[in-house]
């Protein structure tokens, strides 16, 4: 069955028009066919959520949080047509999609915690002296109008971070959803309608970068929240000009294992989260730098548990592994693969595809600036290289032009600080591979992983504008 996915424009769900078909990659049909944006939509939905945006503004942070909970409960109820949908879109393991939505209900549950907190400071204006006499005071007011440009390769919980947050602030806006996941998107934005979000909270446009460009130069548009790739958010930000930015881009994550950790539990954390989601994630374990004395016995049980992994169906409830987003980017990881293996490097185990599927692989030793250890892999494919000097391996890891997460295996607390302050990165994960995030913990990177952080909190400060009231002649504090 096809799934018929409406865009949302200026309060009407529209089915007519220009359609594009999304082709599952594994089962290589169409799932879902897609209403996409013709000339003009992007100035309507634009010039429409300037004038809803004070609807929503009106809306009581109580309110706003009362919606957002009942989002977080439809998330959890829809769980399994919404995994369905994901496995069927991008081919990610339907438990893998359970999961996400969970996630969902989280992010949703923990933007409603944040609209009931915002408010604003009174000012010690009376400390100096010309402030003696006055009063001051700040509130937190909604931006306006958001963009959310958001990533195929977690559809849901990104898109419930961006629209939850901006919600939450009280902005009316515009998603941009990936080409690769419209009947996602368009299901996470009904779990808020359906929740009692007013028409006027939220749009969905659907398209590619012309119709985001459109939307980044809108002059009504106040603040952007993209992710996705380095080289497209730096389009977005000449596009979006003067306007507020928060850019979660690519990543080219390291992990370290030192000599004295467990280097079982070590193999098993980097296999999990080396291949979930086929790779296909910012902070996946792209590089796993280990001690020269542990390397081989690391690569053996590392390449043990790799091959352990089920790959297949996603719908298959017990698949591990599932297929990458399209043949094209099956093929390029492999090719990588090859020149690296071309080079000197050895793959332990995988390095085959079939259609989008590749069967998870590592490649052993590869050299220092082969594409696998430079680039961002995004695939089903994880580095092993060895190091002899702890300093000296995070000098390496700092050559990347990526800085988003790290991971770190060892309970030396003087290594955990060295590494903390060291690493050129927004967070380090200790005892646990790179690819770990809560959702209610800032998010970000530096470098070319962007700017900015996402988180519920953080999400809401960048939503939103501090507004500042002076009084003259009128103090809490008096006069002297």
């Amino acid at each position: 069955m096809v799934v018929r996915v409406p865009a949302l424009v200026a309060g009407t769900w529209i089915e007519d028009g220009p359609t594009a078909e999304r082709v599952g990659p594994y089962t290589r049909t169409v799932v879902s066919r897609t209403r996409v944006a013709e000339p003009g939509d992007g100035r309507i939905a634009a010039g429409y959520a300037r004038a809803s945006a004070r609807v929503v503004a009106r809306l009581a942070p109580a309110t706003r949080a009362g919606i957002l909970d009942r989002a977080a409960a439809l998330a959890v109820e829809r769980r399994d047509e919404l995994a369905r949908l994901i496995a069927l879109e991008l081919g990610k393991p339907v438990k893998d999609g359970r999961n996400e939505l969970v996630r969902v209900a989280d992010t949703f549950a923990v933007c409603a915690a944040e609209a009931r907190q915002i408010g604003g400071d009174v000012l010690p204006v009376a400390g100096w002296e010309r402030g003696v006499g006055n009063t001051a005071l700040t509130y937190r007011a909604p931006a306006g109008v958001a963009l959310a440009i958001t990533p195929f390769n977690a559809p849901a919980n990104l898109l419930a971070h961006k629209l939850g947050a901006s919600f939450a602030a009280g902005n009316s806006t515009i998603v941009k959803a990936p080409p690769q996941a419209p009947a996602v998107s368009a299901a996470v934005v009904r779990l808020l309608l359906d929740a009692g979000a007013p028409l006027e909270a939220v749009q969905l446009l659907h398209g590619g970068g012309e119709i985001g460009a459109e939307l980044c130069a809108a002059p009504e548009v106040a603040v952007i929240s993209f992710t996705g790739s380095a080289e497209t958010g730096a389009a977005v930000a000449r596009a979006a000009g003067a306007k507020r930015l928060v850019l979660e881009l690519g990543g080219n994550a390291a992990t370290i294992v030192c000599a004295d950790a467990d280097l079982a539990a070590a193999a098993r954390v980097c296999a999990r989260t080396g291949y979930s989601n086929s790779g296909q994630s910012c902070i996946s374990v792209q590089r796993v730098y280990v001690a020269r004395p542990c390397f081989d016995t690391f690569v053996d049980l590392l390449s043990a548990e790799v091959a352990a992994l089920k790959v297949g169906d996603p719908l298959d409830p017990d698949t591990d592994v599932g297929s990458m987003v399209d043949e094209h980017a099956a093929d390029r990881v492999l090719g990588w693969a090859t020149e690296a293996v071309s080079r000197g490097a050895r793959i332990t185990v995988g390095g085959t595809r079939d259609g989008a599927t590749l069967t998870p692989t590592v490649v052993a030793d590869p050299p220092a600036d082969a594409s696998v250890v430079t680039q961002e892999v995004f695939g089903a494919l994880v580095t092993v290289l060895p190091f002899d000097d702890f300093d000296d391996v995070l000098a390496t890891c700092n050559t990347s032009r990526f800085g988003l997460q790290a991971g770190l295996f060892t309970n030396d607390l003087g290594r955990i600080l060295t590494a903390w302050r060291e690493l050129e990165v927004g967070g380090l994960v200790v005892n646990g591979s790179s690819n770990f995030r809560l959702d209610h913990v800032p998010f970000g990177g530096v470098k070319d992983s962007g700017f900015g952080r996402e988180s519920p909190r953080c999400m809401v400060e960048d939503y939103t504008v501090i507004k500042t009231l002076l009084v003259r002649g009128l103090s809490i504090w008096g006069e002297n």
